[in-house]
């Protein structure tokens, strides 16, 4: 890959991805919200080029000034959080933008388009994630991600792209939302409060960012067509194992609130991916362990506190 397109480039995986690029000598067209806040996260590099476009605007987007690009990689996504994640109007809106951003690849010359999806497409389910686990998604953000991911597919053969899908489990690192689990544990933990928690038997799968924008680049460069492939580490561990990690390397006197909090009524006890197709197809493998990856993530999340401090 030569040049890259991205929407959604300001979360945890667009900004490493963009990184990532920049070290391979990638050029960048990042398809950012007008007016974004997050937009001042992204590197500024001779290879990044921003472009300011709403989701809802990708129909209707001018490239005529844009370079042909070889991959499109579509991480835009509204309305993911809370009750919006039910709000099936917005979540129909996102199966058209993900459509859209198909027809957008074609414009901008790119070879293949790659989509990521979630996990929240398959639903509750017991044992490693695999391609071809069957998909019973609960929610709305389940239901279009799932909806978005078969009907670009679609899209993209009628164009003559090469798609490649993804569904991604637990990612964390710099820039990840501030409501996840693992954000608002390091918050409290850093301003001297008792995080309250479920008792944290569940077993989790953690990707760090870094990562996960390496498996990205592979699968643009070597996904196979028509292919879905799940993004995690490989591995499952207790969810308050990750926590005491994380509490550990930020003061381990401080407590832990375990069972404070119940269990959601549909809430998922295993998660972990299946990575083999992803390893055998890409040579993709994790690199980098949970202490690593979380040690750079504090860094980064004090980091942003110290910069807010002072502004």
């Amino acid at each position: 890959m030569k040049r890259i397109v991205v929407t959604g480039p300001t979360g945890a995986i667009g900004i490493a991805l963009i990184r990532e690029c920049i070290e391979k000598d990638i050029e960048v067209y990042a398809i950012v919200r007008p007016h974004s806040a997050r937009a001042a996260r992204i590197p500024e590099d001779a290879h990044v080029h921003l472009v300011e476009c709403d989701l809802s605007g990708l129909g209707d987007l001018d490239v005529s000034d844009i370079p042909p690009c070889d991959v499109f990689y579509h991480f835009g996504w509204a309305a993911t959080i809370g009750d919006a994640r039910n709000d099936m109007r917005l979540q129909t809106d996102n199966i058209r933008y993900t459509i859209e951003a198909a027809g957008l690849a074609a414009r901008m010359g790119c070879e293949a388009f790659v989509g990521s999806g979630s996990q929240a497409e398959y639903g509750r389910v017991e044992g490693n994630l695999t391609p071809q686990t069957p998909a019973f998604p609960e929610n709305g953000y389940g239901m279009a991600k799932l909806c978005a991911g078969q009907m670009s597919r679609v899209e993209c053969e009628k164009l003559g792209l090469r798609h490649v899908w993804t569904r991604i489990l637990s990612i964390y690192g710099p820039c990840d939302s501030d409501k996840t689990m693992v954000t608002t544990t390091i918050r409290k933990l850093l301003d001297g409060q008792t995080p309250a928690l479920t008792k944290g038997e569940q077993q989790w799968d953690y990707l760090y960012s870094k990562d996960a924008a390496r498996a990205m680049i592979a699968l643009g460069e070597k996904g196979q067509h028509g292919k879905v492939y799940c993004i995690g580490s490989g591995t499952a561990h207790p969810l308050k194992e990750y926590i005491e990690q994380i509490r550990d390397l930020i003061d381990p006197e401080a407590g832990l609130g375990f069972g404070e909090i119940p269990y959601g009524a549909r809430q998922v006890m295993y998660l972990c991916a299946d990575i083999s197709e992803l390893t055998k197809d890409t040579g993709f493998v994790p690199q980098t362990d949970f202490r690593t990856g979380m040690t750079e993530t504090i860094a980064w999340m004090k980091s942003e506190w110290r910069q807010h401090e002072n502004n």
